[in-house]
């Protein structure tokens, strides 16, 4: 193992890609182990008022099941990470994801919140776990020129099932009940895990489990303005798309929670293709967009939301914003970190469900103290700092033109 000139130690590269083109049955697989942990995380988003009758609390605690699931993530993501460094990727990812598996089976069918709790913290463990590896699996499994794209790939997970998976779980909760939703989670992990098992191939964990020390991989330039992004614009999606279900009722929109969520999600899938075409050359005016599309659509819900269209449009621009963040953020992350591309993914994993656990808490307490009209003021509050960072880290971080970068 070789240092490189900031002293983080450079793991063993992997065998090059004798191909170039995308392994897209592997990448497809790793996108539905993103969709899987991203929805099964933001589920309860679309279920909270029947979730919190079945389980005999109020909704403000129902919504804290999303809040305990980012808990597990954000504790044990970094110390997981290094205890497993030596582990295949491919073996990992099989632990994590039949941990996944179990973690919903319970949630399904547990009729007891501190159960029902539990379940989904040791879910959020899982789901972290896994999170920490795609991004870096996904480049490692690409060619060099195509590392970027093989991400936008794998994070398509997200949109997916922001478009396709929270709205059809919502519908499965006032069609049938929310347990159904969790169960039909267990059974797409089974089969992810066999599609992972013979589609897959492995990759060999770091040469040491120490791993690269955070703090070294915070002294990189640039790494820090992507994890400070990270922190608040997630906060700020957080606490605005935890509780769209409840903010929808109080405008009297409650039966139309699963459609809202729908054009939210295909005008996610419409930016994650934009990003995945353009971030190899764009990523700092992504960037900027994306912060700016999302901005908007707050401040429309803010001002305008009693106008059914309004939020119907919000929606629209929020998804389009949001829908290529994560694969901007992770790209930036691993371009910035270089040969500590690893600890700075789980350092991002870990702000990211540090983020979502303080967005569930904080949208809670601002539901109660001033009801749901504080949502998307905090959104919109919370996103010019996110700006301001993105426009000084115009060197490192977020840089303007990447050439032929991935």
């Amino acid at each position: 193992m070789s240092a490189t000139a900031s002293g983080i130690p450079r793991q063993a590269a992997p065998p090059p890609a004798s191909t170039d083109r995308l392994p897209l049955p592997a990448l497809l697989a790793l996108a539905t182990a993103v969709f899987v942990t991203s929805l099964t995380e933001t589920l309860p988003a679309g279920l909270l008022p029947a979730m919190s009758a079945d389980l005999g609390v109020g909704e403000s605690a129902a919504g804290q099941t999303v809040t305990v699931y980012a808990v597990g993530t954000a504790l044990t993501a970094i110390p997981l990470t290094a205890a497993t460094a030596r582990w295949s990727r491919k073996r990992l990812l099989l632990t994590a994801m039949a941990g996944f598996a179990a973690a919903n089976t319970v949630t399904a069918l547990s009729s007891a919140y501190a159960l029902t709790m539990a379940a989904r913290f040791v879910a959020g463990v899982a789901a972290g776990l896994a999170w920490a590896l795609l991004a870096g699996y996904a480049r490692r499994l690409a060619p060099p020129h195509l590392e970027g794209r093989a991400v936008a790939v794998a994070m398509a997970g997200i949109p997916l099932a922001l478009s396709l998976g929270v709205p059809a779980g919502t519908f499965l909760g006032h069609a049938v009940n929310w347990q159904t939703a969790f169960l039909i989670m267990t059974g797409l992990t089974l089969l992810l895990l066999a599609w992972i098992a013979v589609l897959v191939p492995d990759q060999p964990g770091s040469e040491r489990a120490a791993g690269t020390p955070l703090r070294a991989v915070l002294r990189v330039p640039g790494v820090l303005p992507v994890l400070a992004v990270t922190l608040v614009f997630v906060l700020a999606h957080t606490i605005l798309y935890t509780y769209i279900a409840t903010l929808l009722d109080d405008l009297g929109l409650g039966s139309s929670t699963d459609t809202v969520l729908l054009v939210f999600g295909a005008a996610s899938l419409l930016a994650i293709w934009v990003v995945g075409a353009l971030i190899h050359r764009r990523l700092r005016a992504l960037m900027v967009a994306s912060t700016l599309l999302v901005a908007v659509a707050a401040t429309g819900l803010a001002l305008w939301a009693d106008s059914t269209p309004v939020v119907y449009a919000a929606a629209a621009l929020w998804g389009l914003g949001w829908g290529g963040v994560p694969t901007l953020l992770q790209t930036a992350a691993g371009d910035a970190a270089g040969d500590a591309a690893d600890a700075a993914q789980a350092a991002l994993v870990t702000l990211w469900n540090a983020a979502m656990a303080a967005g569930g808490l904080l949208g809670g307490l601002l539901y109660n103290l001033i009801g749901a009209d504080a949502f998307a003021w905090s959104a919109l509050l919370l996103l010019v700092p996110v700006l301001a960072v993105v426009a000084a880290a115009r060197r490192h971080g977020f840089p303007g033109d990447r050439g032929t970068a991935s």
